[in-house]
């Protein structure tokens, strides 16, 4: 049989426990994979409670989950204190919320899971428990680390047939260009190529490459960035055998003839990035980090504060970011 799923319980107060627990009660229509929760089972059964959700909660050990899930969500608990408190973030739970991804990270890595999905975090809330990581993907790639290794996590929003890659993500707009560099575009095409052939089993991935400035710089009339640095870099990616075209214009390559010549998009910065699949997939999106030697999906929404609690939240994101990482390591003939 195949291993289940991790799902981290993410911040407590944020709709993520919603949305998971809405999926449980909901398994047999959407037809989902088995999966585990790591979190606090307490916790989820108050949650669950205050939506109105008939849910047993089963306190497991991994290896266990599949034998309990016809019945109840299998829980993986992790210790701590966490309050049932919708819309209401402090730091109390902190410290749960950390050492459920780790410990789901953990279990993927040994195989007792076969991919990781996270349900939002509070960043804000977890820096008084010590973490000290720009964000979640940062710190999966550190639980990832193999002798020591950290290598390079590249974060691709998803939605069907378009994926997009922001090159650069949680920055100021005015830093941008200073951090595009060759080096980097390089061997971000180069996570993008394996893992589209590993992940997403495409056999000879097209990838575009945006440019930064308007018109991808007009030949150097309008800044010289697509001219010195883009341009190059995508050279040394096709001297790879790397299936790269670019820079192209970022106004005309998102017009969906365009962009489905290709098998993802590698774009400079978050809003390039981000932009297109929100406008064609808002609440169905998927955040997948590509570059770890496992599958991580994740919901691409935050935790929406003001609908956590109330039921009202779309489970669309989540369904979808469960659906992917089952394909993704789904067993194939």
């Amino acid at each position: 049989m195949t291993a289940p799923l991790a799902i981290t319980m993410g911040e407590p107060a944020g709709i993520g426990p919603d949305l998971l627990l809405r999926l449980f009660a909901e398994r047999v229509e959407r037809q989902l994979p088995v999966f585990a929760v790591y979190g606090h089972a307490g916790f989820l059964a108050a949650r669950a409670k205050r939506l109105g959700l008939a849910i047993r909660i089963a306190e497991v050990l991994i290896d266990d989950a599949r034998e309990v899930y016809a019945d109840a969500l299998p829980v993986v608990p992790i210790d701590g204190m966490v309050e049932d408190a919708p819309g209401q973030p402090g730091d109390k739970a902190a410290s749960v919320v950390i050492n459920a991804i780790a410990r789901a990270v953990k279990d993927t890595m040994t195989g007792h899971c076969r991919a990781v999905v996270t349900a939002p975090i509070h960043k804000g809330a977890l820096y008084h428990a010590g973490f000290r990581h720009p964000g979640h993907t940062e710190f999966l790639a550190e639980l990832c680390a193999i002798d020591g290794h950290v290598k390079l996590p590249v974060m691709m929003l998803a939605h069907d047939d378009l994926r997009t890659v922001p090159l650069t993500i949680h920055v100021p707009i005015k830093d941008v260009p200073g951090l595009i560099t060759r080096a980097l575009i390089v061997e971000t095409l180069r996570v993008m190529a394996h893992d589209l052939r590993q992940r997403f089993h495409i056999a000879a991935p097209r990838i575009a490459v945006a440019g930064l400035n308007p018109h991808a710089g007009e030949g150097g009339s309008i800044g010289r960035e697509d001219v010195e640095i883009i341009g190059p870099a995508v050279a040394d990616a096709v001297a790879e055998g790397i299936h790269a075209v670019g820079p192209l214009p970022g106004d005309t390559l998102f017009y969906p003839p365009h962009w489905r010549q290709y098998d993802a998009v590698l774009a400079m910065y978050h809003d390039q990035a981000l932009i297109p699949i929100k406008t064609v997939a808002f609440d169905a999106g998927v955040n997948v980090t590509l570059g770890l030697p496992i599958v991580r999906t994740s919901p691409d929404h935050g935790t929406a504060f003001d609908l956590a609690g109330t039921g009202k939240g779309s489970p669309s994101s989540f369904a979808a970011a469960i659906a992917m990482a089952d394909q993704m390591t789904a067993q194939r003939p």
